[in-house]
């Protein structure tokens, strides 16, 4: 326990910059820890990165962030770049996530540590991942192939930016009122809550990305507002229940649940789209903790001059440029 408070509380101060995506992200986005760049929820039709942030503050029960904490956000420190050293930090992090007893704060430094091994780990040479993979932890590693795997196909699907993005970051709805939501649109629906939660972590982080994109597409599932009329049922499009329904109702209108590659296909047509949805799905049907660390999963962007990580706040609070990135 002292070795966890020992890496917890080294992260926790810089981690305190948020507490990602409600829009998807434009082409510059990290696909590991960002939305990636997604179509509009209907058949065929692309979708485009957002540009603006008319959208209106999350439901109460959101984490908030305090103007002190807002003035001494600092950006996630780099895993170790060592394989046994970075296999521990991520063992770690998953007994973290799932440890009853650990405070918000632990869980959200451990949820960040996760999203940046898992990011980094996407980019190195197959011979250090399987040297990292090797040595975890057997629901570590299964959660960590899958997201090395989603990253990977994600990544190749943007390009840096030279601009940062126009949007507004806020703080998402709690895990537990989310949960309720997916799980709400999975009795009632009967598509199951872990493809709409992979869903919504790519469009926007879980509601923290805010904005508009060029084709009009809006909230926390990305719906054009045309789409909404065949499938937001006169609900609020901005409204993470409602959009998170709206989108279970498009999947099972295209062959959900029996058939979720063509389902999530029509959501949007890109074959890495499918497979990273369903790679995050999967790890959290398999691990109650992959949902919990995803949660904490900031949003970063992909910049000419590195990968910044945009905190709650953003613009109004300054984006930080993530160390060897």
């Amino acid at each position: 326990m002292r070795e966890l408070r020992a890496i917890v509380l080294a992260l926790v101060v810089p981690l305190a910059l948020s507490c990602t995506s409600g829009t998807s992200p434009e082409t510059g986005s990290d696909a590991t820890s960002a939305a990636t760049p997604s179509a509009s929820p209907r058949a065929g039709s692309a979708r485009s990165e957002p540009k603006s942030d008319p959208d209106p503050e999350p439901e109460s029960g959101s984490e908030s962030e305090s103007e002190p904490q807002r003035k001494a956000a600092r950006v996630p420190e780099v895993p170790s770049k060592k394989p046994a050293a970075l296999a521990e930090e991520l063992d770690l992090a998953a007994r973290t996530l799932r440890d009853p007893d650990a405070t918000q704060a632990e869980k959200r430094a451990a949820g960040e540590l996760q999203q940046v091994a898992i990011r980094n780990l996407a980019t190195e040479p197959e011979r250090f991942r399987r040297n990292v993979l090797a040595r975890l932890e057997g629901e570590t590693a299964f959660v960590t192939r899958a997201g090395v795997r989603a990253a990977r196909v994600l990544s190749a699907m943007t390009s840096p930016q030279r601009s940062l993005p126009r949007w507004r970051i806020i703080a998402p709805p709690s895990p537990e009122r989310l949960r309720g939501h997916y799980r709400l649109a999975q009795r009632r629906i009967g598509v199951h809550w872990s493809y709409l939660a992979a869903i919504h972590l790519v469009e926007t982080r879980m509601g923290r990305i805010r904005g508009t994109s060029t084709a009009g597409a809006r909230g926390p599932m990305q719906f054009l507002p045309a789409t909404w009329q065949l499938y937001g049922a006169w609900g609020d499009i901005n409204d993470p229940r409602d959009a998170i329904l709206a989108a279970a109702r498009l999947l099972r209108a295209n062959g959900a649940p029996r058939d979720m590659t063509e389902a999530l296909y029509h959501y949007n047509p890109s074959d890495s789209y499918v497979r990273a949805v369903s790679d995050y799905a999967r790890a959290m049907r398999r691990s109650d903790t992959a949902y919990v660390g995803y949660w904490h999963w900031r949003v970063l962007y992909r910049h000419a001059r590195g990968t910044y990580v945009l905190p709650v706040g953003y613009p109004r609070t300054r984006a930080l440029l993530l160390p060897n990135a």
